[in-house]
This record gives C-alpha cells, structure tokens and sequence, in this order.
C-alpha cells in the first residue's frame, strides 16, 4: 500500500518529475514518535530523497527506519558514539561522501522538529523555485511555534497540536531568527552545516544568488557566512520553516534529557525555552499541506511493523518523563516551565537597546555552523 501512495508523489530514488532531486539530510536520537509525520509532510512538499542518521536510541527509531529503509522512503546509516564533535557533525562529514548527496540537485540540513512551510504556489519546492529561478540557494528563517500551554505528551501530529508562534517582524532574540538553506550542491561550499553549507570556494561565490523567505537577494557577506536573519526583516512571504523546538511541557524534558545533536553536552534549560516559547499569532498555513499527507501519513501508521513502532515510541516518551521526574533538577525544570508565561515580543527600542549593550559579543555568533 505505502510503495502505491508514494508512486503518487514521486518515489524515493526518483526525480519529482520535472528532472529534480531534492535531498534532505536528517540527524535523529530517541525521536521515532515523530518520524513518520515529517517524512510525510516532506514527501509532499517535494524533497525526494532521505538520508537519515540515527545514533543511540532506545525508543526503536532504529527499527523504524530500518524499516523505513525497506520499504524504500529513506537510506537510513546508523551512526552510535562516541562522537568526539557531536553526532550531527559526524553525520554531515559522513553525508558529505555519500553518493545521495552527488546525486541531488538541491540539498537541506533539516532536523525533525522543523518543517517547511512554501507560501506561495502550491506549496511546494517547485514553486518556490519558480517564484526565483535564479536562485542557486533559499535561506529559510526559523518562525518558532511556542508551546501554547500544553502540558502533556500526547500522540497528535506536530503541526496539529501547536498553531501560535512569534509575529511575521521580530527584532529578538536573534536565536529565534537563525536559518537553514536549501542550496545546490554545485562545489561552490565544499563542506556540509548545520545551518548552511561551509567552506566557500571564493572563485565560485560570484555566481551564487542567495535569496532570503521573502525571495530577496542576499549580500556577499551573507553568502559567505552569516547563520541568522537581521532583525525585523520580515522573512516569510515566499517560505518559512516552521520550528516546533519546544513540544509539550513533558516532551521538553524527555528532548533536554536528550541533549543537542551537534554538541553531546550542551543541555536545554529554561533560557532556551524562554526565546523559543512565542505564542503571539495564529499561523495554520501548514495544514494544507498536512492535508495532502494526511494519506501518506495513514499509510504508514496502518503498516503491521511502522504501527506498533510508533506507538511503543510514543509510550517510551512517557515513561521516559516518569522516571525524569524522580529527580529534583528535573522537577524543578518542569515547576518552572509550568510557571513560566508565553515570551513577551520586545519593541524595536529594547531590542535595539540589548544589541547596544552586547553587539560584539553576539556578533562574533555570525560565524558559520
């Protein structure tokens, strides 16, 4: 049934059907819960290939992508600890030399709580090539989607349970303003980032067009290093990238107990939280793309090994914040999310007046990652 629906949509390996192939490059530990509702929104807004990377989980992300694998969605490449950089950068040193990344045209770091929203067209990577075919990259603006209150971790896809996030214009923090850059994988960036590709080759950055969400050409100095959008730029009109970084109150927990993918130590606390947790707007303009995958995404629940996998992740999560909170900084991580109000969006006057105070300090944060 699953190969059948995703005959519809271009099957994996394949072009979109217009010669295209559009890869993205995923690095995940301990998410299968959220697996399958990414690689069905993606499916349909155009990526064709997957080249996933999963290392040291416990909650069956593992068989789930194996399993994956085999039905033909993804290449899935185990890459467990230790990791003297991280996971996700040994994963991108490892996609670097994989024959999917020679094979596609264009190319994404993404990671699993980001998702990417077309604005214009049909909502998909083909229209926003077409709205500037000229461009050889599409710097995509996080648009952070808060927690809007919610508590517990429920089995409810992603982008249905949280709608609110911060405004169309925000001038801070500029963490909640970094991108990521679907580009072409033409030799002009030697090397795979997080947020962009590194190492520019400068006889090649001539002939690169950087354009922005709202399709505008970028400078130099952006192409060659800059990872976040300047504030009040208004970044959307033709692609943002939705960042569900928060989740529920219990799943933060469970994704702090995890860590960060490119730096195994560094753990999610309350400052993270407050830069992130924007519920100022409503923004359902990714349902109608969660609407077209409504069938992909049935499909896989529906498959006898996908099925029970996802489930048992979901369960695992829970348990998981069960026995996260039989210790106290744990506890008191979750009393203080629970204290915590949605983040207030600052004025162009008091952003501008903590730039004042901290500007060479937060500049030397354009480097690239």
């Amino acid at each position: 049934m699953l190969r059948g629906l995703l005959a519809g949509f271009g099957y994996l390996g394949q072009d979109d059907g217009a010669g295209v192939r559009t890869l993205a490059i995923l690095t995940v530990r301990n998410e299968a819960s959220f697996v399958l509702e990414w690689l069905a929104h993606h499916r349909v807004v155009g990526f064709t290939d997957f080249l996933v990377f999963s290392n040291d989980c416990d909650d069956g992300t593992g068989a789930m992508l194996d399993r994956l694998a085999d039905l033909g969605w993804l290449v899935h490449v185990p890459n467990d600890g230790p990791h003297a950089e991280g996971p996700q950068w040994a994963a991108l040193k490892a996609a670097d030399r994989h024959p999917l990344k020679a094979a596609a045209d264009w190319a994404m770091v993404l990671d699993i709580d980001e998702f990417v929203d077309v604005r214009v067209g049909d909502g998909t990577l083909a229209a926003l090539r077409a709205a500037r075919p000229e461009a050889t990259a599409f710097v995509m603006t996080w648009r952070m989607f808060g927690n809007a209150g919610r508590v517990a971790i429920d089995d409810e896809p992603v982008t249905q349970a949280f709608t609110r996030c911060a405004p169309e214009v925000l001038h801070w923090p500029w963490r909640a303003q970094m991108v990521k850059t679907l580009f072409r994988p033409d030799g002009a960036f030697r090397k795979l980032g997080v947020h962009r590709p590194r190492n520019p080759d400068p006889a090649r950055l001539g002939a690169e067009i950087w354009v922005d969400g709202a399709g505008r050409r970028l400078t130099e100095g952006f192409v060659r290093n800059r990872v976040f959008t300047d504030p009040g730029a208004a970044p959307y009109a033709l692609v943002q990238l939705n960042h569900y970084a928060l989740g529920s109150m219990e799943g933060y927990l469970v994704k702090a107990d995890r860590g960060r993918a490119n730096r195994d130590s560094s753990a999610f606390d309350l400052g993270y939280w407050v830069e992130r947790n924007f519920d100022t707007v409503e923004d359902l303009g990714i349902r109608r793309m969660a609407d077209r995958a409504a069938p992909l995404l049935a499909g896989l629940h529906a498959d006898p090994v996908l099925g029970p996998l996802h489930r048992g992740a979901v369960a695992w999560r829970k348990a998981r914040f069960a026995a996260l909170m039989q210790d106290e900084p744990w506890r008191a991580l979750f009393g203080r999310l629970m204290m915590t109000p949605s983040t207030r969006v600052l004025t162009e006057a008091e952003a501008r007046a903590i730039w004042h105070h901290g500007q060479a300090k937060d500049g030397r944060k354009q480097t690239v990652s």
